[in-house]
């Protein structure tokens, strides 16, 4: 019923929405036959949906680097974020991994639900990584051993100071946008971007990740995850965990606001990044994260509910967002729509609003200064047509029982 009252409040949704939808069922027909690769395209669906739908119009020899890519990392990921392992077990794994790639026969049981199967089967990622190109396989080679040198690195330190904290989401995150480059360059559609953009990609989805996701890596068990540098928070409260005491409520939200500054430090390098991207695919896989961060953190900016519940984007958002994003002229609008949402909620009281407040100045002037601003219609601050909603309710079943009706497994006769 939630998604019905949302499709009722913005009926422009329900067409992205139903594409989307079209989009994902058409993608899990095209699961490879081959059993390693089968598996491996079927748990980047499981792990990633949205991931497992912009990938799909890459060519095929790039797709296949990158869906192996991806499920390496997550697999690293897995290792680390799993609590439970000691950090005598866990830090020689991380360490080693770059080399486990590459054994046919080596799996780790950890993780839970989609990530406990990835970790159980990993056998079938390794034969698929060895039936990639070198120049693939020692782009992901190269990754895996520096981020898994990283992570262990971060298992044994806290983060303490907002170098700390660059440095552990450069571990985890933008060797993934140096990687990608070079995944990119080695496929010959691209140049090969500097590391210090490619780095700013990563870091801008990591640490919209790292902020929206508070509660539930504070709330983790058996140990809380501390991903917040501590020269930030300690200025609002004593403990991390305090800032979601409801007697810290204030204070929070000012702690919150900080972080979101801190990350937009990187968007005028993530726009530069895109803006120098030639492969319309290519393009399209990298823009889309990266409009989804920026809206991630409109939402989350002076948002208590960050520290109370999940604070996300709308589906029918994010599917406006897949389907419309096409050219960097789509990004410049739709970095300058969110940053306008961001900037309005901005309180001069805010200790950090003078900061704030500059950065999304530059951000906005980024996109002014595109010149193509005028060429588009936002549809991320909209209108509110008036629609009838028991024709939209009428027209929303209609529509989804035909598409269940020609994606049901045919019967034999």
């Amino acid at each position: 019923m939630g998604s019905l009252r949302a499709i009722l409040r913005h009926p422009d949704d329900l067409y992205p929405l139903l594409k989307l939808k079209y989009a994902a069922r058409n993608a899990e027909k095209q699961i490879p036959p081959e059993p390693h690769w089968g598996f491996c395209y079927t748990m980047l669906h499981k792990v990633s949906r949205s991931f497992g739908l912009v990938i799909q119009q890459l060519d095929t020899d790039l797709r296949d680097a990158i869906c192996i890519f991806y499920l390496v990392l997550r697999a690293l990921d897995t290792v680390e974020d799993d609590t439970s392992i000691a950090t005598e077990l866990k830090v020689p794994i991380l360490m080693a991994f770059h080399r486990h790639i590459f054994d046919r026969e080596w799996h780790f049981s950890c993780g839970t639900k989609e990530y406990r199967v990835l970790m159980d089967q990993f056998h079938h990622v390794s034969t698929a990584f060895l039936e990639l190109a070198p120049g693939y396989q020692d782009a992901i080679e190269d990754i895996t051993m520096r981020m898994g040198a990283g992570m262990a690195k971060f298992i044994c330190k806290e983060v303490e100071t907002t170098n700390d904290y660059d440095e552990y989401c450069h571990y985890v995150a933008g060797l993934v946008g140096l990687g990608l480059s070079k995944l990119f360059h080695a496929s010959g559609k691209e140049d090969l971007a500097t590391d210090a953009m490619s780095n700013s990609m990563g870091l801008f989805l990591q640490k919209t990740n790292i902020i929206r996701d508070y509660l539930e890596d504070i709330n983790e068990i058996p140990k809380s995850r501390m991903f917040w540098p501590r020269q930030i928070w300690s200025k609002y409260v004593n403990k991390l965990e305090d800032l979601k005491s409801q007697e810290n409520s204030v204070k929070a939200v000012q702690c919150l606001n900080d972080m979101v500054t801190n990350a937009l430090v990187h968007v005028e390098d993530c726009l530069k990044y895109m803006s120098d991207l030639k492969d319309p695919a290519i393009f399209r896989f990298c823009a889309i994260p990266q409009i989804m961060a920026i809206g991630t953190l409109a939402l989350c900016y002076d948002n208590i509910e960050v520290f109370r519940g999940v604070v996300k984007m709308r589906r029918g958002l994010t599917a406006k967002i897949i389907d419309r994003t096409k050219t960097m002229s789509d990004v410049y609008g739709a970095f300058y729509d969110f940053s306008r949402m961001l900037k309005f909620k901005v309180d001069d009281k805010d200790p950090n609003a003078g900061t704030t407040k500059d950065r999304l100045d530059s951000i906005l002037k980024i996109c002014r200064d595109s010149g193509t601003l005028n060429e588009r219609k936002s549809y991320i601050i909209e209108s509110r047509p008036q629609y009838n909603a028991a024709i939209m309710v009428a027209i929303f079943f209609i529509i989804l029982a035909i598409l269940q009706a020609y994606f049901a497994p045919k019967r034999a006769v």
